[in-house]
């Protein structure tokens, strides 16, 4: 991996990449100081098919400028943006530079337009259609990827629909959480519950909190299990901790999977799901107007 880091492929990029423009200026010249010679019928004496004869003329000076044109532009090209290796240009030009203007003059363009909402308490805002119709378009945009263009999530991916929040649903909490993002993490926990009987006992455990289908005998044999180490994260009583992001287990709804050979996963692998901050992407007011959007989806 080594070989691709070194400065072996910005020289061969820089030989490449001049090397084809010399060579082209070189052929130009070359060709003009050819001097065309003609029969008299103007042809390269050259016959194919027993009437088809190749014209020997040079090329139109119109073409000839248009190539040099290419070559100089080139030139100036490589000079003045990042072409040759590690060059970086004399413009400084890079692609991060570029969308960070277009943002910041996108953003300026649209400061009227968001200046309104910003007074607007989220509980209004998303019942204002104008305000909505901004909020889906930035959810469409950048959230959709991953929680569904209907908000309900996949497997791994929260549904924004109900009232399941792992950090809490409030308007604070949830513009905390576009903000900051989250890093919700769950140790492998299988050496600490113990042999595979015992896990599969406190997996069957974890499902009879939710009255999903499970086994009441071994249920009641995990109970000590989970009491006493997974009621730390996720409460005696199962409901879970929004502190820290540890799921409600008591609701039947299964972020990562419903059964008992995902929960024994779970217990086995551990999980760790990050969702990324957007404070650097958003401003302060389409945050507060993603926010009303996200908010509302679950509320009306």
């Amino acid at each position: 991996m080594n070989d691709f880091i070194n400065d072996f492929w910005p020289i061969l990029i820089n030989v490449i990449s001049l090397g084809g423009i010399l060579g082209c200026a070189l052929l130009l010249w070359r060709t003009s100081k050819t001097k065309v010679t003609k029969s008299k019928d103007g042809t390269s004496g050259h016959v194919w098919d027993e009437d088809l004869k190749e014209m020997n003329n040079p090329l139109p000076l119109w073409w000839v400028r248009l190539f040099a044109i290419t070559i100089v532009f080139g030139l100036v090209y490589l000079s003045l943006y990042p072409g040759l290796g590690r060059y970086d240009g004399q413009l400084g030009w890079t692609k991060n530079k570029q969308y960070d203007k277009e943002i910041a003059e996108a953003n300026k363009a649209l400061e009227p337009i968001y200046a309104k909402y910003a007074a607007m308490s989220i509980e209004d805002l998303s019942k204002n259609e104008d305000a909505k119709g901004i909020g889906q378009r930035l959810f469409l945009n950048n959230c959709a990827q991953c929680h569904g263009s209907d908000a309900r999530g996949t497997r791994g991916f929260p549904n924004l629909t109900d009232q399941d929040w792992l950090y809490g649903g409030s308007p604070e909490k949830i513009k905390e959480t576009i903000n900051n993002g989250r890093m919700g993490v769950m140790p492998p926990m299988a050496a600490a519950v113990g042999n595979e009987e015992e896990i599969k006992n406190v997996a069957n455990y974890v499902l009879s909190l939710s009255n999903s289908q499970h086994d009441a005998k071994r249920a009641e044999l995990g109970k000590t299990k989970f009491t006493t180490i997974c009621a730390a994260c996720h409460g005696a009583d199962g409901k879970g901790n929004q502190l820290v992001g540890a799921p409600n287990l008591t609701d039947n709804i299964w972020l990562h999977g419903a059964g008992e050979a995902n929960i024994i996963k779970r217990i086995h692998e551990g999980k760790t799901n990050q969702m990324p901050s957007w404070q650097a992407k958003f401003t302060p007011e389409q945050i507060h107007v993603l926010t009303s959007y996200v908010w509302g989806m679950s509320n009306h």
